[in-house]
This record gives C-alpha cells, sequence and structure tokens, in this order.
C-alpha cells in the first residue's frame, strides 16, 4: 500500500470513554477538522501532522499492539481466518482495541482502507466521528462512535442524521452535554429517533478546557497557525450544568443512557497530549 493519510500522532494509552473505557487501545489520531466545536480539546490536530503510509501506521500500529501477544492465543498484526476463529465480542475484545480519532478521520478517504486493514489483521477497531460526515462507507466490523453535536457545541447544523439508519447495535451514538439546553435536546433527540433501541447511548460530560486548550500556540510560537483555529462560542443564554447535576438529570428522568466523564483527564493533565 502505497496510499498516505496525514497522522497528527499515534501512541497507546487507556481507552477513556465509550463502552470500552479503561481498556489498553492504541490511537491513531488523524490531522484536520472542519468543525470548531465550542468544548473542543484537541484543536492542536486541525494543523499539525506529517504523511504517513498506510503500511507504515499499521507497522507502527503493530509494533505498539506486539506487547499484548503473550497475553492473547492469537497473533496480533497477522491476517486471521474469521472462519476459524471466534469474533472478538465488546465482553471479551481483542487487546489492545485501536482507535481512529481526530480531528475527523473521514474527511481522509483513506481512513476507510486502514480500518480495513486493520480489522483484517484482527484488531477490533473503534470509529470516533463527529457526526457530520456519512458514515455508510466505513467497514461493518468498525464500532463507530458517531456524535449528536448538541447545542452548547456551536456546530448542531452540521449533524448529518441520515447517519442514524446506518447505526449498528456495535455502534454508540455520544451527546457531550455542558448545559442545560443540551440536556433538553439530547433527550429529545433520543425519543424522536428511538436511539436506545438502536445501539449505547452515551453522555458525556463537558470537561471545562484549560487556558491551553481554549486556543493554540501563540503566533510567535507557530507563526503558520491559520486564523480559523478558532472555536465556537456556546450561544448566549445557555445555563452551564454541572457533572453532578447532570448525573441526577439522568436518574431522574430515567435515561437510557451511559454516564461517561473522559478518565485519561482525571489520570492525567487535562492537556497532556499521547494519552
Amino acid at each position: 500500500m502505497s496510499d498516505t493519510l496525514i497522522i497528527n500522532e499515534i501512541y497507546l494509552s487507556l481507552q477513556g470513554e465509550s463502552t470500552f473505557a479503561g481498556l489498553p487501545c492504541v490511537f491513531i489520531r488523524l490531522t484536520a477538522c472542519d468543525l470548531r466545536c465550542s468544548y473542543c480539546d484537541t484543536a492542536y490536530a486541525f494543523t499539525e501532522g506529517g504523511k504517513m503510509t498506510l503500511e507504515n501506521i499499521l507497522a507502527r500500529v503493530r509494533e505498539l499492539a506486539g506487547r499484548f501477544v503473550d497475553f492473547d492465543s492469537r497473533r496480533v498484526g497477522s491476517r486471521i481466518d474469521d472462519s476459524s476463529c471466534p469474533q472478538p465480542s465488546t465482553l471479551n475484545p481483542q487487546l489492545p482495541l485501536v482507535e481512529l480519532t481526530g480531528g475527523e478521520p473521514l474527511l481522509q478517504k483513506n481512513s476507510l482502507p486502514l480500518m480495513k486493514a486493520l480489522c483484517d489483521d484482527g484488531f477490533m477497531v473503534l470509529l470516533e466521528t463527529s457526526g457530520a460526515h456519512d458514515i455508510a462507507g466505513v467497514d461493518p466490523r468498525v464500532r463507530r462512535i458517531m456524535d449528536l453535536k448538541c447545542p452548547s457545541s456551536g456546530e448542531a447544523a452540521r449533524n448529518r442524521f441520515a447517519n442514524i439508519p446506518h447505526l449498528q447495535g456495535t455502534d454508540e451514538v455520544k451527546f457531550v452535554i455542558g448545559t442545560v439546553e443540551d440536556y433538553e435536546w439530547a433527550k429529545e433527540q433520543i425519543s424522536k429517533h428511538k436511539l436506545a433501541s438502536v445501539c449505547p447511548v452515551l453522555f458525556s460530560w463537558v470537561h471545562p478546557l484549560t487556558p491551553e486548550q481554549q486556543t493554540p500556540a501563540p503566533p510567535r510560537l507557530r507563526p503558520s497557525a491559520p486564523a480559523n483555529i478558532v472555536l465556537k462560542s456556546v450561544p448566549v443564554g445557555q445555563t452551564p450544568i454541572s457533572r453532578r447535576a447532570l448525573a441526577e438529570k439522568i436518574i431522574a428522568d430515567a435515561l437510557p443512557v451511559r454516564f461517561q466523564i473522559q478518565q485519561h483527564k482525571i489520570i492525567w493533565p487535562a492537556e497532556q497530549r499521547g494519552v
């Protein structure tokens, strides 16, 4: 394979979110995003990165995953005959997981063959996507974790609701909630689209950004940084919600959702990369 992708970073850590939270995971962070959500904590991935061939990406993932080979009966990084091997499940997944995140992975068309190749290698592959792009072309073996952007993101108009019919039971829908208005909107969407009967639904509380995360590095440090990297503002008139208040609302309304916080931000500093 000679095709390339623009990669921000590849690293091994623990999955901090989703129904797979706490499990070892190799993260492939792709460069570029066409949204500017108010709470985005990876704005550095909008522009920072370099080209890597699909072969080199796969080699790096296999290298990081190789340390787990002695703990699994199957060989990591080797193509597996699906007809003679039980499929990985959520309860007993092949480790480490591999997640494509960003930025927005689906902005780069070569993310599709990369995900297919990773699945062919026997990895359980997760895709973090904004929900603004068509997910229909993603390999069906991939677990798609799709956002529906709430009002406080400033990007709710970009939601691609046509993606919902393509969701499978192995996928997940995530609402990132920072305000009372977000909560009410998310509750409405769950009911309107019967999301809880389709796949797991996640309510993720907005972890406050540090000053370093709110804006890119100063121009004197990154003179080539584009002006459009600035994040959207939370719309005027919205009421912030605490994580406790969010949890209590979920309980009071008996919502069929999974409340989550970003575990990696509890373990490491919120602005730390590569975790």
